[in-house]
């Protein structure tokens, strides 16, 4: 990993990414392999066989296995040292995520616990407030939760109706309220919640589960997740101590949106650990399952469906830990331990906060897909609940939700971006202008060289060229209000993510290719130049919509002829990498990327 930060958040749009400013898996340290070793043997043989139950809400159970994960120093390696934990690199909280994902509620939990139900306090809370609250948060004698949905306030956070007065003497708060699907209610002995000063200044409070006023309702009846304790947290004539403000009054929006960043690339790293779980799962029955005399993944359908799993899971994962070394090199040599070093550690997450969203959008709608393709090649035994894909496929649902919808995510990464450019903090508008004034030129053909991924790299280019048209254009047109043409929008956000992919993917495979060798990584060749193959076929809509949408006439042709010219792109046998691709997942008997 880089030893120095000189990349910005979304810069990858605009320039091409040094490949050393990069961070891939297979730079792991001996401590990364290590925690991962101990992650995963902790969810093989703490939490899986105890899914069934944990799904029932046994009473205790999974309380229990929360401070069992504690005691391994599972809760604490985000926290300092000064406060008992193991502080490390944001790697390795992504990495302990990845390897808690196939543990279903399990990771819900834990996710929750040491992101939003720690962090909050951490990177907002005083000297006294750490001091009391995070040693026990991270080792597992106390459960955090976080509280901020209501009934009429989801994505509208800021819209919450709860109440926070001061008593008649001036010695306490006094909260009123309710919070709705808040995870791990049933168990949390320590709960981050958000309510209105005076029904006006949105601020962060801690509560504690004995606090005089606070009750619970009962566990929700929820489609997936079902051992994840999920419930409404009722506040009446809730008094507490003044010292258990968090952060400063009316400032509650900037723990809950800083914190949201955080949640969402740990939701990203959980699903895309799921996802690798269930595909395996589903090449173990398809290498099993036979059907006229033969095993089923010899079936070119069913090669589709595993190689299909297999590039998306490794673009997943390129996208993942490449963001987990953006975010350490941002963070290197700051410490939550001060008000300035929590502020600084916050800056460095928040700068890149649009690849946050970029990884929340993919790891859960990758692992959607690949869900739904594990029930599909098991057939009538992936719809039985005796089969491992019932559970993920339920489970899997919710991650489009949390943490902010993925409308919502997508909402936000060119918002942000173009938030960042009006203030200067981005150089979007100089490499928009060349665009359009490449529009107006007549484009020539190249010379190849025939290197290895070199049209797949002039695409890559093109895709970058075909944001900043569409972007450069909408804001033309719209100026500020381009954030209420949502639709537009969400299509210039797709073309985001399939570029981060995208470039995600190459930059890891020419990594380890160098590392490897030619030979060793066919399959990886493979697998990127069928993600950009696809990837061409989305951005080219993703863009038509968009410009349809904004203009018609001569101007639509122009930048539909623009369009043309930079996503240039001769289709390959997508047909034959795949099943190389299947090849190698079959004969693994896993994911093997």
């Amino acid at each position: 990993m880089a030893d120095t930060f000189t990349l910005k958040g979304g810069e990858f749009l605009i320039s091409e990414t040094p490949k050393n400013l990069v961070f891939t898996p297979e730079e792991f340290s001996e401590e990364h392999k290590m925690i991962a070793e101990l992650t995963a043997s902790f969810v093989d043989q703490e939490v899986v066989p105890h899914l069934d139950e944990i799904d029932k809400l046994k009473e205790g159970l999974l309380a229990g296995i929360m401070k069992k994960a504690g005691e391994q120093g599972l809760l604490s390696v985000a926290i300092p040292e000064e406060y008992g934990g193991m502080e490390v690199d944001k790697t390795t909280s992504i990495i302990v995520a990845e390897n808690t994902g196939k543990g279903a509620s399990f990771a819900v939990s834990l996710g929750a616990h040491t992101g939003i139900g720690t962090l909050p306090i951490l990177y907002f809370g005083t000297e006294e407030q750490k001091q009391k609250y995070i040693p026990k948060l991270s080792t597992g004698e106390w459960l955090g939760a976080y509280a901020l949905t209501e009934a009429g306030s989801g994505s509208d956070a800021l819209g919450a109706k709860s109440k926070a007065v001061k008593s008649a003497d001036g010695k306490s708060w006094i909260l009123d309220g309710e919070k709705m699907w808040i995870t791990n209610a049933g168990f949390a002995d320590v709960f981050i919640v958000f309510a209105k000063v005076d029904g006006e200044h949105f601020t962060g409070f801690i509560i504690e589960r004995n606090d005089p006023g606070v009750s619970l309702g009962a566990e929700e009846k929820k489609m997936g997740i079902k051992g994840s304790s999920t419930r409404v947290v009722k506040m009446d004539n809730c008094i507490i101590p003044l010292d258990r403000v968090l952060g400063e009054v009316g400032k509650g929006h900037k723990i809950a949106f800083n914190i949201l960043n955080v949640g969402r690339f740990k939701l990203g790293a959980s699903t895309l650990g799921a996802s690798k779980y269930v595909q395996t799962e589903a090449i173990k029955y398809a290498n099993e399952r036979k059907q006229f005399g033969v095993a089923i993944s010899t079936f070119g359908a069913m090669q589709h469906k595993i190689a299909e799993m297999a590039i998306r899971n490794y673009v997943g994962n390129s996208m993942l830990y490449r963001t987990a070394g953006l975010l350490d090199m941002a963070t290197a040599g700051k410490k939550a331990t001060t008000p300035e070093g929590a502020e600084a550690v916050l800056k460095g997450i928040e700068e890149f906060a649009v690849e946050c969203s970029i990884l929340k959008i993919a790891g859960s709608e990758i692992l959607d897909y690949v869900a739904d393709e594990g029930v599909q090649i098991l057939g009538g035994y992936g719809f039985s609940a005796e089969y491992p894909m019932d559970r993920p496929y339920r489970d899997s649902r919710i991650n489009r939700i949390f943490e902010g919808t993925n409308e919502i995510n997508r909402l936000l990464i060119p918002g942000m971006l173009l938030k960042r450019a009006m203030k200067g903090q981005l150089n979007l508008m100089g490499p928009a202008m060349a665009v359009q004034g490449e529009l107006m030129s007549i484009g020539g053909l190249e010379e190849g060289t025939g290197e290895l991924f070199e049209v797949e790299k002039k695409v890559l280019a093109g895709a970058k060229k075909v944001f900043l048209m569409c972007a450069g254009f909408g804001v033309q047109k719209y100026m500020d209000k381009i954030a209420d043409e949502q639709e537009i929008m969400m299509n210039i956000a797709d073309i985001i993510i399939d570029i981060y992919g995208m470039e995600s993917a190459l930059i890891r495979t020419e990594k380890r290719i160098e590392k490897e060798g030619l030979d060793k990584c066919g399959h990886l060749v493979d697998a990127v130049s069928v993600y950009v193959n696809d990837s061409v076929e989305r951005i080219t809509a993703n863009a038509k919509n968009a410009i349809a949408s904004m203009t018609d006439g001569d101007e639509l042709k122009m930048l539909l002829s623009g369009l043309k010219r930079f996503m240039r792109w001769t289709p390959i046998n997508t047909r034959d990498a795949r099943r190389r691709i299947a090849k190698r997942q079959i004969e693994s008997g896993k994911y093997d990327m």
